[in-house]
């Protein structure tokens, strides 16, 4: 059998090395665009930004070591540039220009995807690079060598990681980001705590605002701004998205969506006869909402190039492709953000009705020195509390909190059965109720009735007649607090039960505090005395994080 794979790195190769301990007698061919077959693209902006100090360290495997360890016929610098599914063959330009046609019996596709140009008047000038090969981080290493200055298009994961880099180097860094907030993926809330981590590096963030011309000069170029901004920069990274790199194979037959997103089945089959793909260059059935949508992450790449070679070698017992949660994470500076599952868009998308909850809890033990805090946010379902997406911003511990919560919505596990996880305990590494069981307690009680929450997002449109209670001590209530709040400390407000019964006159108290934890207990306290009440959930720090442009909107400071 001869399989032909289109792309080396994490799909392509990946699904070669398991072919090959499946199949000792199979031959197996990798075309590869550029010189490097093996290499870390996920440690591209950490070479910018010095941190890999070699660029070699990238490089994981040459064609020479690949057909020494895995008998792999490699080829560098080959295109693949057509496709005839009828003959089974793939017209390929070579390193020396010259073109040619290759065989197979199976042909694995994964060609990844290629930065995307908006429509921008100059962009073609060598200031403008892409991060996305290793001669593009070298590209970028050498311009900024002698840089001042840096704009980053787009502030997606490559473009944060890419200006964190910049920054590293001592260069003044602004990222220019064409939606409402960095990260889109992430929620307002979240998004806004990853724009103040950038700002804590001196990077600049301006959101809602395009680049609309780039104006070469000799030592320089000119970024002309949707806002009428001008930014003079010596170096420009361009990453504003992605685009899959699928056209000839579109071309061929390959049934795509309108971005030119190849479709695949649960084995990873395309709509062509004996043609797999994988990657970046694909959609895949998320595990969350059932929305088919590109997910390019190298886990869920990794894991389909395997679960495609096992089906090929033995269609019988092999396992279908999973379906991804899109579990990602990325650093900010001190701070890690992370993420699983689904978020508001995509929940509010496919019409599933669900509830949110915010925490903020620390690391481990605050009686141990040293405790980090950090900021949780779930989602699940309001009808049976199953778990639908969690976000996570925050010091130490923010990357095992969501890896366990994805573990959890993989296992179809509810929002209160995170109590029940048994979780490692020690002061130096968690508190004996984790954060993770923590979300569990305040779950269980928004799903019983108990917790009746408002939201960050309800501050800005509230009556001016809605009562708002503070229940955190004076020092704290003057330091920050909602427009319009009064102020009684938990510790007074049993003895002042009448106070509130006379001045709510009958509605219900809208209550904040820091974090909802003592507003909580305010709201049971109260329904005892027979007055509604509802928690904002994550209290003021919650809403100074989704008002993060303008706090001073609805908060007193």
């Amino acid at each position: 059998m001869k399989l032909v794979v289109v792309g080396g790195v994490a799909g392509g190769l990946s699904f070669a090395a398991r072919m090959r301990r499946l199949d000792e007698s199979a031959e197996i061919v990798v075309f590869e665009k550029g010189p490097y077959p093996s290499f870390s693209n996920c440690g591209l902006p950490f070479y910018v930004g010095q941190e890999i100090p070699a660029r070699e360290s990238l490089l994981l495997n040459t064609p020479q070591s690949l057909q020494a360890k895995l008998n792999l016929d490699v080829r560098v610098n080959h295109e693949v540039i057509g496709l005839d599914a009828e003959a089974k063959t793939v017209r390929v330009c070579g390193a020396d220009g010259r073109e040619f046609t290759e065989g197979y019996d199976k042909l694995i596709l994964s060609p990844g995807a290629k930065a995307a140009r908006p429509p921008i008047a100059g962009l073609d000038s060598l200031r403008v690079r892409t991060l996305r090969t290793v001669n593009d981080a070298q590209r970028i290493v050498d311009l900024a060598e002698s840089a001042r200055s840096a704009l980053v298009i787009g502030g997606g994961f490559i473009g944060i990681e890419a200006a964190e880099a910049l920054a590293r180097r001592g260069i003044n860094t602004t990222i220019v980001e064409g939606g409402a907030h960095v990260m889109p993926p992430l929620d307002l809330e979240m998004a806004h705590l990853v724009t103040g981590a950038l700002q804590s590096l001196n990077i600049t963030v301006i959101a809602n605002t395009r680049v609309t011309q780039i104006r070469d000069f000799p030592a320089h170029v000119l970024a002309e701004l949707s806002d009428g901004q001008c930014l003079e920069t010596e170096l420009i990274v361009l990453a504003a998205g992605a685009i899959p790199a699928t056209e000839p194979f579109v071309a061929a037959g390959v049934r795509a969506d309108e971005r030119g997103y190849l479709e695949i089945d649960q084995h990873g089959r395309t709509s062509l006869p004996d043609v797999f793909a994988c990657g970046d260059a694909v959609t895949q059935q998320t595990g969350v909402t059932g929305m088919a949508r590109p997910v390019a992450l190298a886990g869920p790449t990794n894991r389909a190039a395997r679960l495609i070679a096992d089906f090929i070698a033995d269609p019988k017992s092999a396992r279908p492709l999973p379906k991804p949660i899109s579990t990602s994470i990325f650093r900010v500076g001190p701070m890690t953000v992370a993420q699983t599952g689904a978020n508001r868009a995509e929940l509010d998308a496919q019409g599933i009705a669900y509830r949110t909850i915010h925490t903020h809890p620390t690391d481990h033990g605050t009686f141990l020195p040293g405790a980090q805090p950090m900021q949780l946010m779930l989602h699940f379902a309001a009808a049976d509390g199953k778990l639908l997406g969690a976000q996570g911003i925050g010091g130490n511990g923010v990357d095992k909190r969501i890896d366990v919560i994805a573990t959890a919505i993989k296992a179809g596990l509810t929002a209160p059965d995170l109590i029940d996880l048994d979780l490692a305990y020690a002061p130096p590494y968690s508190a004996a109720k984790d954060p993770v069981n923590f979300l569990g307690y305040v779950a269980e009680n928004v799903l019983r009735g108990r917790l009746k929450l408002w939201y960050a997002e309800e501050v800005a449109h509230l009556d001016p007649g809605t009562p708002v209670l503070d229940v955190r001590p004076i020092p704290e209530f003057n330091a920050g607090h909602l427009k319009g709040a009064r102020c009684i400390p938990l510790t007074e407000l049993r003895s002042r039960l009448d106070e509130v019964r006379t001045w709510v006159d009958g509605k219900t108290v809208y209550l904040s505090d820091d974090t909802g934890a003592n507003a909580w207990t305010a709201q049971r306290i109260l329904e005892s005395a027979g007055i509604n009440a509802k928690v904002l959930s994550g209290g003021v720090n919650t809403v100074f994080a989704y008002y993060f442009d303008n706090p001073g909107a609805v908060l007193e400071m």
